[in-house]
């Protein structure tokens, strides 16, 4: 009878600390939310590529990982960034904060499409852009897709006619949305009426030449 009471009294000092260990646990769960809820909504990140990376150093070789990620707040603000780690969410991490500290702002039409024809190039990468009537989607492929989906395009044609690496398509797509133009600004810049420049344009030149004249 004596040990009765020592097991029951063990088994309740097990369930209290199993107790304890549970509240801890679904304190830390509680805990990474909030982290995850720090995040700014603001902006929208997308992995576009990941490799891993080595180091050549005194005893053998030291290998880490490389990530290049595009951010944008889908309404006209777009950026990207290229980071290395040991690990790869420290990799994404380095790489998501350097893409928002180099955002640009790229004028939309409507909010939904560019404003005229445009092309980048960066090293062997060279792309062509082309705005698009409503309907018309994304039409895109890699690289170049998650640029304009974070940017918030909703309707454009992108064509890829250089390098297929990764860093210059994006390089080269970057180039080419900082090269936008809106009528407003061409207008300011000549002198004119918004109207006059949207006359141009529907006389078949295109802002980018209207601003080349």
């Amino acid at each position: 009878m004596a040990r009765e009471p020592e097991q029951h009294g063990q088994s309740n000092e097990r369930g209290e600390r199993g107790d304890r260990g549970d509240r801890g646990d679904r304190g830390g769960r509680g805990r990474d939310r909030g982290r995850e809820q720090e995040r700014d909504p603001e902006f929208v990140d997308k992995l576009v590529a990941i490799n891993r990376v080595a180091a050549t150093v005194k005893g053998g070789k030291r290998f880490g990982f490389a990530a290049l990620v595009v951010v944008g707040d889908k309404k006209g603000r777009v950026g990207f960034g290229h980071g290395k780690a040991r690990e790869v969410p420290d990799a994404i991490r380095k790489a998501t904060d350097e893409a928002k500290k180099t955002m640009v702002r790229v004028p939309l039409r409507e909010g939904r499409t560019l404003h005229h024809d445009g092309a980048g190039r960066w090293g062997a990468g060279r792309v062509m852009l082309r705005s698009a009537p409503p309907g018309t989607g994304v039409i895109a492929g890699g690289p170049m897709r998650a640029v304009l989906e974070v940017l918030g395009v909703q309707d454009v044609v992108a064509k890829s006619i250089g390098s297929s690496n990764p860093y210059n398509m994006v390089r080269a797509t970057v180039s080419a949305l900082r090269g936008q133009v809106s009528p407003r600004f061409v207008a300011n810049r000549r002198g004119l009426k918004v109207a006059e420049i949207l006359g141009r344009r529907r006389d078949g030149a295109s802002v980018g030449e209207v601003v080349e004249a």
